[in-house]
């Protein structure tokens, strides 16, 4: 009886110390993951960009910088809501820093354009980092800092406060690589296929080329 009991003890205490490895790994292996907020014009552009790069978790496109509480697409493209076309970035930080989202952010757009993004006008197609705090506010001057010596003239991207974000509908969601079929000038396409010709026809990347030469980390998807 007596090594029975020491036999359950010891099965017991083997069994514990595996779920303590098992809980402990399992926080270790879950990640803090931070979010970045910019706005470069089309947010279909921005999702399609980033969706690609290692470390990226998820890109949600949307709305901010304005008053209108919940703006549909249909509000913000007509004017007067104050917002631009966003995205938030979720990034796993061990993978890739804010630093290099920004970096790359910067390469993805014209910060020299204060009235829009290539074919794309108006005020809320221009550009904008929302830094979340003081660390993120520093990150984002050093990464225009470094913009505007490599361009050799002054970026206009705009550094704002964190403002409140609103998802857009979720027809724009994952737009650039869905199998949703719209109807397009070119006839019925899917999303995936009309988010091409649009950026083809929007001269998005060669005006990324033009712009950034060499340095364009997207240009060409």
């Amino acid at each position: 009886m007596t090594r029975t009991l020491q036999t359950l003890k010891l099965v017991l205490l083997v069994l514990g110390i595996i779920a303590g490895h098992g809980l402990r790994d399992g926080v270790r292996a879950e990640p803090a993951i931070e979010i970045a907020t910019v706005a470069g014009g089309c947010f279909w552009c921005v999702e399609a960009d980033f969706h690609r790069v290692d470390g990226v978790r998820s890109v949600t496109v949307g709305f901010t910088g304005g008053s209108v509480e919940a703006p549909s697409y249909r509000q913000v493209t007509r004017g007067g809501t104050g917002h631009l076309e966003a995205a938030q970035i979720a990034f796993d930080p061990s993978v890739i820093s804010y630093d290099q989202i920004l970096h790359l952010f910067f390469r993805s757009v014209d910060p020299l354009d204060a009235g829009g993004q290539f074919c794309d006008r108006g005020a809320h197609y221009t550009t904008a980092i929302f830094a979340d705090g003081p660390a993120q506010r520093a990150s984002a001057e050093r990464a225009a800092a470094a913009a505007s010596a490599e361009l050799g003239r002054q970026v206009v991207t705009p550094i704002r406060d964190a403002m409140p974000f609103w998802p857009a509908e979720a027809y724009h969601q994952g737009y650039h690589r869905s199998s949703d079929i719209v109807l397009t000038r070119f006839g019925p396409l899917t999303k995936a296929t009309a988010y091409k010709r649009y950026r083809e026809s929007c001269g998005r990347d060669a005006g990324v080329r033009e712009r950034w030469g060499s340095a364009a980390p997207f240009a060409g998807g």
